[in-house]
């Protein structure tokens, strides 16, 4: 048996083919794969909105490319599930239904052309990622308490790639976006 390199006692996680049931915690790491899953997932659709409603070109490419490297999350995802032996499958991930919606309302509420509205759209963008952030951090550790150091390393993977997204979105936000924004003038109501 696997010992628990914090305290030295044998760990209950250790993986085993002959094994019959799942624990709790493993339960809890499959259905939170299954969140993130839908979640990437829908962020496919809804990141071409975002990519259409963004006014400045920097923005517009930061929005196309992380659509790609999305797309490569979900593979991996699908990898993830592959090597559990268990069925790809999605459940709705209320969090990120919400922080979608909200980001259609930024479109909504802010002028079409505008920076206020690329600011908008890159604070929404933020929430995604450190949603995923979250997400991905945890479900590297509870891989790695699982022991399963290959699915481990994926999700770390997937982590590292969302943490550069939010630093280039950090980036044009502070480059220009935010102070085109407080030039722009309101509009009297």
């Amino acid at each position: 048996m696997n010992t628990n390199k914090k305290n030295g006692t044998a760990s209950p996680y250790k993986q085993s083919a002959n094994k019959e049931k799942d624990s709790m915690l493993e339960d809890f790491f499959y259905d939170e794969l299954k969140d993130i899953y839908w979640a990437e997932k829908h962020l496919t659709k809804a990141i071409p909105k975002m990519v259409k409603a963004a006014t400045a070109e920097e923005l517009k490419n930061a929005f196309t490319e992380h659509l790609e490297v999305t797309k490569t999350h979900v593979s991996r995802l699908e990898q993830v599930f592959e090597l559990l032996g268990k069925k790809a499958q999605a459940k709705k991930c209320e969090a990120m239904d919400g922080i979608t919606k909200e980001a259609e309302s930024i479109i909504e509420d802010t002028e079409e052309g505008t920076s206020t509205r690329d600011v908008g759209l890159i604070m929404a963008a933020q929430k995604v990622e450190h949603y995923e952030i979250a997400t991905y951090g945890g479900l590297a550790q509870l891989a790695t308490t699982l022991q399963l150091q290959d699915i481990a390393d994926l999700l770390k993977s997937t982590l590292k790639e969302e943490k550069e997204a939010d630093v280039l979105l950090t980036n044009i936000a502070e480059n220009d976006i935010n102070y085109e924004a407080a030039e722009e003038e309101a509009e009297a109501k």
